[in-house]
């Protein structure tokens, strides 16, 4: 036998060796057919992923995680420098202060002209109790007065007659005199009192126009302290933000500032992946989907780990179908409309795995759209120790 003719022979029957072992291979490992009652699709590993950024623009002063730590819910991840608060804080405390102070002056000048009102309401009544002795002395002079014009014209009668001696008359006309220059002085008081009621009742006046601008004052003083605590409190409230917290807990996916870094608004340092959120996103045929209700059974085979069958449960389904996604389908399932699902894994046994738990992965849901029927023995639930 010629060399031609035995590596002609050889290779025949490496080919032939080749193909029988590439069909053993792919009898063995093509998934096994799926009984009635039962649909499957293929999705990936997906999960809640938060954003842990800053609420204002500023310096990182520490990170205090590195990606794959895993995180607490209200664990401190990060700080962000806080000096030029902290100035910020105390200047408005010094505000504090200065409105505070000027409050407790125009409260003590308030009350001083409170009193000072009190005082003229006092000297107006005095004046109007003096006005009233000075009108009833003017009354008994105008009373003398008429009584002193009657003697004196009943005296010049009977002078006339020669009743009586001119001395007499002399005598009631000195009177009349004198009872008139007391009706003139009495009048006098009485227009001092009145001049002096005036006087009082527009200093009362007056002091109540300085204790409306007192109060003014003091109302001012309040708000510009009411304004400079509100500041204060909203400092406070920014320099509690500079720390940053864990708002659930989870694996850090990514850590994208270092310190010294400026971040603007809302600059993000963190990104945490949620591990009690972790579900299979997938598609149905359209022939199928209206038959998966929320709540189903389902199980999680993934390609790295073929040999485990993680169990789920149907959380969503969507409304509306769309043509099955590039990355997931043929180019001729891609004509096909599906409608887009997710399989939600249980958080306790989230819990339990979490070191374990990787989103990104593919994989294959298994959904079964009959409650009664078995799942089939290849598709019975199996997890790492």
């Amino acid at each position: 036998m010629s060399s031609k003719l035995r590596r002609n022979i050889f290779l025949l029957v490496f080919g032939v060796v080749t193909v029988l072992a590439g069909l053993y291979a792919w009898r063995h490992s093509r998934p096994a057919t799926l009984p009635d009652g039962f649909v499957m699709g293929n999705g990936r590993i997906e999960s809640t992923e938060i954003d842990i950024a800053t609420k204002s623009a500023g310096r990182v002063r520490e990170v205090l995680v590195k990606e794959g730590e895993f995180v607490e819910s209200g664990q401190v991840v990060a700080r962000m420098d806080t000096q030029t608060l902290e100035a910020e804080l105390h200047q408005l405390q010094a505000k504090v202060k200065q409105a505070q102070s000027a409050n407790a002056t125009a409260i003590a000048m308030a009350a001083q002209k409170v009193d000072a009102k009190a005082s003229a309401i006092a000297l107006v009544a005095q004046k109007r109790q003096a006005r009233a002795s000075a009108l009833a002395a003017v009354s008994q002079r105008e009373s003398e007065v008429a009584f002193a014009e009657s003697e004196l014209k009943r005296s010049e009668e009977l002078v006339a007659r020669g009743f009586i001696t001119a001395q007499r008359l002399q005598g009631d006309r000195t009177k009349l005199a004198v009872a008139s220059a007391s009706l003139a002085a009495a009048r006098s008081k009485l227009a001092e009192a009145q001049a002096a009621i005036e006087a009082a009742e527009s200093q009362t006046r007056e002091t109540q126009s300085a204790i409306e601008a007192a109060r003014s004052q003091v109302s001012e003083s309040e708000s510009s302290i009411e304004a400079a605590v509100a500041a204060t409190e909203k400092i406070k409230a920014d320099m509690d933000d500079a720390t940053l917290k864990a708002p659930r807990g989870g694996r850090v996916q990514y850590r994208t500032a270092e310190p010294g870094e400026v971040l603007p608004a809302g600059g993000k340092i963190l990104t945490v992946i949620d591990l009690s959120d972790v579900h299979m996103t997938f598609f149905l045929p359209e022939t199928v989907a209206g038959k998966v209700t929320i709540g189903a059974e389902a199980l999680l085979v993934l390609d790295a780990l073929p040999q485990y069958v993680i169990p789920a449960r149907i959380s969503f389904v969507d409304s509306a179908a769309q043509f099955t996604p590039k990355a997931v389908e043929t180019a001729s399932e891609r004509q096909k409309l599906v409608f887009r699902s997710k399989a939600q894994v249980d958080p306790e046994l989230l819990r339990k795995h979490r070191d374990q738990v990787k989103t990104g992965l593919p994989g294959v849901a298994y959904v079964r759209l009959d409650a009664a029927a078995p799942w089939p023995p290849h598709l019975q639930a199996n997890l790492p120790q």
